[in-house]
């Protein structure tokens, strides 16, 4: 019989010969057994205990994967009181099949809490690296409006953040208006529910401001907030972000990214509306200020207008006439003297141009009995060479013409008898 079974233990599964389901199973668990004990790291998402004994689930950081575990009454008292769901943790497990039941489970003989310097590390390398790529950086910040006509807030259903945001805004400003998009801010859920609220609320063309508030809580439960999609996600929100997180000593991630962080859900609801009665104290006394300053310039005008009809020339305008009268009638006699010696001057000179001008003319030598003699062709007889018998002239008198023919021509100057 056992020569059978090792015959079919060893022969290959066909649809003649079938494996037994047992055989099945304890092949499964003879390749499950060959792993042994391994230390894994998670974080706790379930956690129950039954008769001593606790079982529960733990989920991969990164992956959407979960095992369950089982803990023995027996281990359970070596190990640390203070765990619970929520918590990260790295256990020694040992991967357990029941042939009976056929489900997988891993048997956990050690748990402890992960070191707060490896979380610290982890966290650092990866603030340097956002901080890296400038997601930091102030010149990312987006302003936040005065007065946001609509503000979304990511946060749990009916907790104490909510209440102290929604409060504490219709306080300063009854009438704002809110959208919530409600969220796991711990657990498991939180980091794909919370990143899943932001976008929602940015996608929204209505909303001009998102607050993500949580009351607090220890470092751990903090670093839902810290995930690096978390954090990405809202880097990449085009809406101005605020991160009430609540908790002064730890800063998470969404911290340094959100346009602006708020100690406190009850402080992010302070920095997102203005106080109305604050506002309204401020525009009472900007138009205090402005009817003060209207005042004093109305009253500045005045005095100027009183210096002005003050002044002799407004109060008896006749008196500038007056006073000018004189001098434009000692300005006027004097140009009056100006004018006729400049007119007498020219008059005398135009007489002396004239007696020259007299002298030298040519109807002046005319009219001391000389006459101009020319040819036909008009040119002036000047030489008596140039007069040919029978020639005809013409000879200009002092008044009138005379014409006359050349009887003879001598080149003799005339003798004085």
């Amino acid at each position: 019989m056992a020569e059978f079974t090792a015959a079919v233990t060893d022969a290959p599964s066909t649809v003649d010969t079938p494996w037994p389901v047992g055989l099945l199973s304890s092949k499964i668990k003879g390749w499950i057994d060959r792993l042994g004990t391994v230390w894994v790291e998670g974080e706790l998402t379930q956690w129950g205990v039954s008769g001593g004994n606790v079982y529960g689930k733990l989920k991969d950081l990164d992956m959407d994967a979960t095992v369950g575990f089982t803990i023995w009454s027996s281990v359970k008292a070596r190990l640390p009181a203070d765990l619970k769901q929520g918590d990260r943790v790295i256990a020694l497990v040992k991967p357990n099949y029941w042939v009976k039941g056929g489900t997988l489970t891993m048997q956990v003989f050690e748990m402890r809490h992960v070191g707060l310097g490896d979380l610290l590390e982890r966290l650092e390398r990866l603030r340097q690296t956002l901080a890296a790529e400038g997601l930091f950086a102030p010149d990312r910040k987006k302003s936040l409006p005065f007065l946001p006509g609509l503000i979304g807030l990511v946060t749990g259903k009916d907790s104490d953040a909510e209440k102290d945001v929604l409060r504490n805004a219709q306080l300063r400003w009854p009438s704002v208006r809110f959208r919530v998009a409600h969220a796991a801010v711990q657990g498991e859920r939180a980091v794909a529910e919370v990143t899943a609220g932001i976008r929602l609320l940015d996608a929204d063309p209505e909303v001009d401001v998102i607050i993500v508030a949580r009351g607090g809580g220890d470092f751990q439960n903090l670093l839902v907030f810290s995930d690096e999609s978390l954090v990405r996600a809202a880097s990449a929100c085009s809406t101005p972000l605020i991160s009430a997180i609540g908790h002064e000593a730890d800063r998470p991630l969404l911290d340094e990214v959100a346009d602006l962080r708020a100690s406190t859900p009850t402080d992010a609801a302070k920095r997102v509306v203005p106080d109305v009665a604050e506002e309204l104290a401020r525009v009472s006394h900007a138009r205090a200020r402005i009817g003060t300053r209207v005042t004093g310039m109305l009253t500045h005008e005045i005095d100027r207008l009183e210096q002005l009809r003050s002044r002799p020339v407004l109060a008896n305008p006749v008196v500038l006439v007056d006073s000018r009268a004189e001098e434009l009638s000692r300005y006027v006699a004097r140009s009056r003297d100006l004018v006729e010696r400049v007119v007498e001057r020219s008059l005398r000179r135009v007489g002396e141009l004239s007696g020259q001008l007299r002298a030298l003319s040519p109807q002046g030598t005319l009219d001391r009995g000389y006459a101009i003699a020319q040819l036909e062709s008009g040119e002036a007889l000047r030489d008596a060479a140039d007069a040919a018998p029978g020639a005809r002239l013409l000879l200009t008198l002092a008044k009138g013409h005379v014409r006359s023919t050349i009887d003879s021509a001598a080149d003799e100057s005339p003798t004085d008898s």
